[in-house]
């Protein structure tokens, strides 16, 4: 197979979807050669308006990459392409892939990524350039999708084309609990984006609410301090590190996973940060919205919020039981050791994949 990503490692969706299932793959006789079409260091500068001008020379070196691609394309039994080929106009070369290697188009969908938006960084200017329907003609195009939630299944059904859900997976083996039993303060802890930190500030008072009555440290790992601050609650910001990842999930007592309700893009994504909680065995409060009402047992894993009240009393039973912490994160490491492994995220990617070749 050859798969054409997007983005690098360091971009959850090219780790989780795609080379976090390699091994696995490679085991049940499917080898992937996966090619991104951003490199680590493009990626870092990619919404950073300063940097435009190393962002243009990078985009520009992408593609002609790309070139090379259309070439190993007609190699393989398979073109994959998670999201799309490139982050910029028509789906050209995904279509000159298959087309040239005489093979069915498998695409990967873990987000609604059909649903345009404005760019943070760049305005109106980025939906015109990511070509607006772009996914419409892949989905068409393509012999299966891999689904990350049933939302993207429904909607690629209705299209007409063969739709596998293939659910978020994690090496368990990596993220795990912690092997320490936790001291002081609690650490209620939350990992994300730029274009995600709006979800967290929607729950600020909520937080700053609790914080009142029940002593805890908030910690915020991606997100700048300048996008997301409580007022009245102790505060740690880290960087985001691909090498710290696990650790810093693991380290949590309570995570935070808001998501606003009657978003529609919100309600499809893959709810991959409740697999990440359950592997490390940390109890949660979510938003029920999309997958992140389907994954877990609400209530012997994780709690649900609807609403600010929901999530002061949510945090506040958690953060006054650490009996009861104790016990959730363990039914949630069972949960995930059940339904969110990388061999049964690979079978699922395995079966779609021998499906559109056959």
């Amino acid at each position: 197979m050859l798969a054409l990503a997007a983005y690098p490692e360091t971009a959850a969706a090219t780790r989780f979807r795609l080379v976090g299932l390699l091994p696995e793959l490679r085991a049940a006789g499917i080898d992937v050669t996966v090619r991104p079409f951003l490199d680590v260091a493009t990626y870092r500068t990619l919404y950073d308006r300063r940097a435009m001008g190393r962002t243009a020379v990078g985009l520009v070196t992408a593609a002609a990459r790309r070139v090379g691609d259309l070439v190993r394309a007609r190699r393989a039994d398979a073109v994959v392409v998670q999201r799309e080929a490139m982050i910029f106009g028509p789906p050209a070369v995904e279509i000159l892939a298959a087309a040239l290697g005489r093979c069915p188009l498998v695409l990967d969908l873990d987000d609604p990524t059909w649903i345009s938006y404005d760019s943070p960084t760049y305005g109106a200017l980025g939906r015109v350039l990511k070509w607006p329907g772009k996914t419409l003609t892949l989905i068409d195009r393509a012999e299966v999708v891999t689904c990350g939630s049933r939302r993207v299944v429904d909607f690629v059904s209705a299209r007409g084309t063969s739709a596998f859900l293939v659910p978020p997976a994690v090496d368990t083996d990596h993220f795990r609990p912690r092997s320490t039993k936790p001291d002081g303060v609690p650490v209620v802890g939350w990992i994300g984006t730029h274009s995600t930190a709006p979800y967290l500030r929607a729950v600020a008072p909520a937080l700053a609410a609790v914080a009142r009555h029940r002593p805890f440290r908030l910690r915020v790992v991606g997100a700048a301090p300048v996008q997301v601050s409580v007022p009245g609650v102790d505060m740690d910001s880290i960087e985001w590190s691909l090498a710290r990842e696990a650790q810093d999930f693991a380290a949590m007592d309570i995570g935070l996973y808001p998501l606003p309700a009657g978003d529609e893009w919100a309600a499809g994504k893959s709810a991959l940060k409740s697999v990440q909680y359950l592997a490390c065995g940390v109890p949660f409060v979510a938003s029920p919205v999309g997958a992140a009402a389907d994954i877990g047992l609400p209530g012997a894993t994780h709690l649900q919020a609807t609403d600010q009240q929901g999530w002061e009393s949510a945090l506040g039973r958690l953060l006054a039981d650490e009996a009861a912490r104790s016990q959730m994160g363990a039914s949630g490491r069972r949960y995930a050791l059940a339904h969110h492994t990388t061999q049964i995220g690979a079978r699922l990617m395995a079966d779609a994949i021998r499906t559109a070749v056959a």
